[in-house]
């Protein structure tokens, strides 16, 4: 599983792709779309991560963008605003088990991914 996250919050993005790294999972992080973008371009990505609110745009626009790249890709939504309409939103995109509200749980995270990718047809 290679793992794209993606968070404005540098100190937060680094921190759990270090995380999910020595859990041995393959972690590449950016944090701004621009970046996402350019490495979603270079490398192909099973999941992204991607945090719901970011200066530039939004995870929603993001991930139309990314699949672009890799239609395949799969994608969970994190977010540090946890309001009824991110939550509909983030909901309605990928359904409600695969969005997370931070601080995130490493271990929530994990088990997530490997939901995601099971419910959606792995990789």
């Amino acid at each position: 599983m290679r793992i794209l996250l993606v968070d404005d919050e540098e100190e937060l993005v680094s921190t759990l792709a270090e995380r999910l790294s020595y859990r041995g999972l393959d972690t590449d992080w950016a944090c701004s779309a621009k970046e996402a973008l350019s490495k979603s371009g270079q490398q192909i990505y099973d999941i992204a991560v991607l945090d719901i609110k970011m200066p530039e745009t939004d995870g929603f626009k993001l991930k139309r963008q990314l699949q672009e790249n890799n239609p395949k890709m799969k994608f969970i939504f994190m977010t540090g605003h946890g309001s009824d309409n991110y939550y509909h939103i983030g909901s309605a995109e990928t359904g409600r088990e695969f969005y997370l509200v931070k601080p995130v749980n490493i271990d929530l995270l994990i088990d997530k991914l490997n939901e995601v990718l099971q419910k959606q047809g792995g990789v």
